[in-house]
């Protein structure tokens, strides 16, 4: 039985690290440089898999050099790609994400590709049934059939909702475990009554409600109760990715028993570890690593290295 199916459209990620952003008609030094693979639901995959769940991604990409890199990335990380499709002839998205230490921000360019979305009629309603949880993000045609289905097998929906928009309003009461960005939290809501407002949002139909903060945390509810907490800090070399490793390890904290609160640590501890290294994949640590941080605050990085290393390799070991 699987643990967790993703539906996603992977893309794939040049990322850059300077010291600082350069001015129009100059240049600036490349610090770090690494190929990997990006996506919401794809990277929270990659995490969740890396943390120890049983991980199936559906979804498409072209047949060029980036999709191949997508699907090899997943096989390097144990997920189950038979329900991915490639689209002959079509290009897979690309994004170059220039990280910048001086403001600690991020600049994305994306060339979006043009391989057709993963369409209704190509979902594998047998494996969304085999699972424990579906992961989604983004509310299309496909992800609300993906729904449909899941919730009639009794399949624990996991949302990633980075962004805002009338139909994923419309949707909170067939979500399970809403995990939304500040960005979505701000739409949502006017005050910052984090306690009434992310009970306003359970009472919607959602078990669980988490909020993430970025460098202020995260604060959420179940019938647990209430939590509100702080981020870990670390010695921050690149953001990119970390939303979405923290929803890939809420879920892997979920699959371990933790309470809803442990969880959201767990996620918080995994989000902030990521960071430490370049790329939105190479500082996704194990569970042991993450244990280890939880309980004395240091990161045991030689492996984390090692990976960072694998991905300086570009795009060679596809």
């Amino acid at each position: 039985m699987l643990d967790v199916i993703g539906i996603d459209m992977p893309c794939i990620d040049l990322n850059v690290n300077v010291k600082k952003f350069p001015k129009p008609n100059g240049g600036e030094r490349i610090e770090k440089m690494t190929w990997q693979g990006g996506g919401k639901v794809a990277s929270g995959m990659v995490a969740a898999a890396r943390l120890g769940a049983k991980c199936a991604m559906t979804g498409a990409v072209g047949n060029d050099v980036n999709g191949r890199f997508c699907i090899k990335d997943f096989q390097y990380h144990g997920i189950d790609v038979s329900g991915m499709r490639i689209r002959e002839g079509c290009t897979t998205s690309l994004s170059v994400v220039l990280s910048d230490a001086e403001t600690g921000g991020r600049s994305i360019m994306s060339n979006p590709g043009n391989s057709p979305r993963y369409a209704p009629d190509e979902i594998d309603a047998d494996a969304i049934r085999s699972a424990k949880y579906l992961f989604v993000a983004y509310i299309t045609d496909t992800v609300k059939e993906a729904i449909r289905i899941a919730r009639e097998a009794g399949v624990t929906v996991v949302i990633d909702a980075d962004g805002y928009s009338e139909e994923l309003m419309e949707c909170i009461p067939l979500i399970d475990v809403f995990i939304a960005s500040d960005f979505c939290y701000k739409k949502m809501y006017q005050s910052e009554d984090h306690e009434a407002n992310c009970r306003d949002t359970m009472a919607k139909g959602p078990k669980i409600v988490i909020f993430t903060r970025g460098e202020k945390g995260c604060v959420g509810v179940s019938d647990q109760g209430f939590f509100n907490i702080p981020a870990f800090k670390v010695d921050v070399v690149d953001t990119v990715g970390a939303g979405d490793v923290y929803h890939g390890g809420f879920i892997a904290g979920l699959i371990s028993g933790r309470t809803v609160e442990e969880t959201a640590r767990f996620a918080s501890a995994v989000s902030a570890i990521k960071c430490t290294r370049i790329g939105g994949r190479a500082g996704i640590p194990t569970t042991a690593i993450v244990e280890r941080f939880l309980k004395d605050g240091v990161i045991e990085g030689e492996e984390l290295d090692q990976r960072v290393e694998y991905y300086t390799r570009g795009l060679e070991h596809v």
